[in-house]
């Protein structure tokens, strides 16, 4: 088909009154391969409903007989259909990605957005054949059969507990689970639990290999859940100093609009420790996290001891030391490599979860420590608690990290190699057994080569889809432009997030005489927004329009935010500061999880696992930003407060309306 479009654009720089005829024909040849894909599925599911058949009449003889190893026997051959329906999933799922490809090289060879016109005249008509790879009363009807006869084979010894009277007591087969995955991902279906998960960058492997049965062995509950521990802590030293950042700048002598470097500082530290320490969980995951917990309890120590000694460098000094202690890429990567697949999405979601509360607790705690006294010459006030109370939290985390976390065992690479080329050669036979319809064409891939390039950069080959990368350049070249402009508005969102969180106490002390507590109210309500934001577009935005629209939709309305924010000619009022705040945070918060949301499904597989991952480039890419918006705070500063509002949102707004034109241009290639 690689051809042919070549061969159509030929036609159109001879003759453009061949556009029609062009349209009509490619028209004519995708509605052929769709009719193939959809009368291949059917035939495949015939057959296996002629297999379920014949195991249903086996299966009354052997239940009445109980002859254990006839049904452990019969449960294999069900599992078996399993898997069969399962590599029909794969085809089509495999199939429908392909003519998603086709579909884009198409518009951008021939300059036509032909893909809205055929996607819309096709979904539409009652007789579409591309709606019915999106229906699966055949599919359920084949999974029903299984689950039933499953459930009445475990049952097999005891009374008969039918699966329709109580449904929740027989735990569902892996093959069933791993069906329900593919129907859900092939129809996009999403619940909240996918639509949170999918926000830590984990990125799930399209096909499972036997690599996933280990981590089995590796997953140990309460190093799991040490690992969220180190999440939520973290994000409470990151934003339990925003409400009081500026008077402790101002109470060593410094100006006000220091705090953007405050604050920035622990962000800059964190660009250099996220890369260390996901190299460093290579060999150890226990290593690295005793490092970041001891770094953080010095740099909470040195931050709280600055006051006393009236030391503003030390006060940076403390800071970059937190920053040095970010765990965040450890974190994920131990969710990634030693959580079982069946509970990586509870966990991804359980992380996202960790780092929103731990959002929303930092400044709520800030709010408590309104009081001042001395202990010997340390003095204990609204500045300095922060310090204190976060050095003795990671204490006393270290401390449960050394008893309860569980090394997992790190396998050698030999075993490394078998399991990968194991998954490999199952990946392979998967392909090779349902290379059909629309996959023939895929011989002739070394083909156009130099005008393919750019359009198919994300695309690996079978022997390349489980090794990881190993540099950060090997990485960004596995970055389709589609994906670039989705790290671009991840960076966006972020800079102007940051640039209303961490200026907050500047700008509300100074136009509305704001005291601490007040500051560290308003913050906490922003961060306690998060999760019920996420369980509405979770819920029911995700499932009732597409996440492009939602992305563009949301893109607008930050932007719309940030223009309310500016101090204009009428007084500057807390209704209009709070409004245009909520407006800004709220929607950037939607579009945070959209776009990581539609991230996940677009970045490649080879970003899932290593020291150069899809989570660690989404950090570096929301870190940077984070500092740049906090230098932006500082160097605002040399105009004066009056200024500092407008003249740090003008980059907001700038990088914002550049992002929106990115994401319009790139519209029909976002999935």
């Amino acid at each position: 088909m690689k051809k042919k479009v070549k061969q159509y654009v030929q036609q159109i720089d001879v003759a453009a009154e061949n556009r029609h005829h062009v349209l009509k024909d490619f028209s004519r040849m995708l509605d052929i391969q769709i009719e193939r894909v959809v009368l291949f599925m059917l035939e495949k599911q015939g057959q296996l409903a002629s297999r379920l058949s014949n195991l249903g009449e086996r299966h009354d003889s052997v239940i009445q007989n109980l002859d254990g190893s006839r049904i452990s026997e019969l449960q294999k051959e069900y599992r078996e259909v399993g898997r069969d329906l399962l590599r029909l999933l794969f085809f089509v799922e495999m199939n429908a990605i392909g003519l998603r490809k086709i579909l884009k090289k198409f518009d951008k060879r021939f300059g036509y957005k032909f893909t809205n016109y055929y996607v819309k005249t096709r979904a539409n008509h009652p007789y579409s054949q591309l709606k019915q790879v999106f229906k699966h009363v055949g599919i359920s009807a084949v999974v029903g059969t299984i689950s039933r006869s499953l459930a009445h084979l475990q049952d097999y010894e005891g009374g008969y507990v039918s699966m329709y009277d109580q449904p929740t007591l027989p735990l569902p087969d892996p093959i069933i689970v791993a069906i329900e995955a593919a129907v859900d991902r092939l129809t996009n279906s999403t619940n909240f639990l996918q639509y949170l998960g999918k926000h830590a960058l984990i990125i799930q492997e399209e096909l499972p290999s036997s690599e996933d049965h280990g981590n089995e062995d590796r997953y140990h509950f309460m190093s799991l859940l040490l690992n969220l521990a180190n999440t939520f802590l973290y994000m409470v030293n990151t934003y339990i100093i925003v409400p009081t950042a500026d008077s402790y700048s101002l109470s060593l002598g410094a100006a006000a609009t220091v705090c953007g470097a405050v604050i920035g500082s622990m962000a800059i530290a964190q660009v250099f420790s996220s890369v260390y320490l996901s190299a460093w969980s290579n060999r150890s995951y226990l290593k690295p996290l005793i490092f970041s917990s001891v770094v953080l309890l010095v740099g909470n120590t040195l931050y709280a001891l600055a006051y006393d000694l009236n030391s503003i460098h030390l006060l940076l000094i403390g800071r970059l030391f937190c920053g040095l202690g970010s765990a965040r890429a450890v974190n994920r990567r131990y969710i990634s490599d030693c959580v079982p697949p069946k509970m990586r999405m509870k966990a991804s979601a359980g992380f996202v979860s960790a780092s929103a509360l731990g959002m929303a607790c930092g400044p709520a705690l800030a709010c408590l420590f309104q009081t001042k006294f001395k202990i010997y010459r340390i003095t204990f006030n609204e500045d300095t608690l922060p310090g204190w109370v976060m050095a003795l939290a990671w204490l006393i985390y270290l401390m449960w990290l050394w008893i309860s976390f569980r090394e997992p065992p790190f396998e050698g690479k030999d075993t490394s190699q078998h399991e990968t080329n194991s998954g490999l050669i199952e990946a392979g036979a998967l392909e090779n057994d349902f290379n059909q319809p629309l996959l023939l064409s895929s011989g002739g891939k070394q083909q156009d080569e130099d005008e393919d390039q750019e359009c198919d950069a994300s695309e690996e080959s079978a022997e390349e889809i489980h090794k990881p990368v190993t540099s950060i350049v090997s990485a960004y070249r596995l970055l389709s432009p589609s994906v670039k402009v989705q790290l671009l508005i991840y960076f966006m969102l972020k800079y102007a997030m940051e640039i209303l969180l961490a200026e907050s106490s500047v700008i509300t002390t100074y136009y509305f005489i704001w005291k601490t507590s007040n500051v560290a109210i308003f913050l906490a309500c922003l961060g306690l927004t998060v999760l019920p934001v996420n369980v509405f577009v979770g819920s029911y935005i995700s499932n009732i329009f597409e996440e492009r629209q939602v992305l563009l939709a949301s893109e607008i309305m930050v932007c719309v935010g940030i223009l309310l924010s500016f101090q204009m000619i009428i007084p500057y009022t807390v209704p209009q500061y709070v409004c245009s705040a909520f407006i800004t945070f709220v929607f950037a918060e939607v579009l945070e999880g959209v776009n990581l949301s539609l991230l996940s499904r677009v970045m490649s597989s080879r970003l899932s696992r290593g020291t150069y991952n899809g989570g660690l480039l989404s950090t570096e890419a929301g870190t940077l930003a984070r500092v740049v918006a906090d230098g932006t705070i500082t160097l605002a500063g040399y105009w004066g407060m009056s200024g500092l509002l407008n003249v740090t949102l003008l980059p907001s707004l700038i990088i914002c309306v550049f992002s929106i034109i990115a994401t319009f241009l790139t519209y029909n290639s976002l999935y």
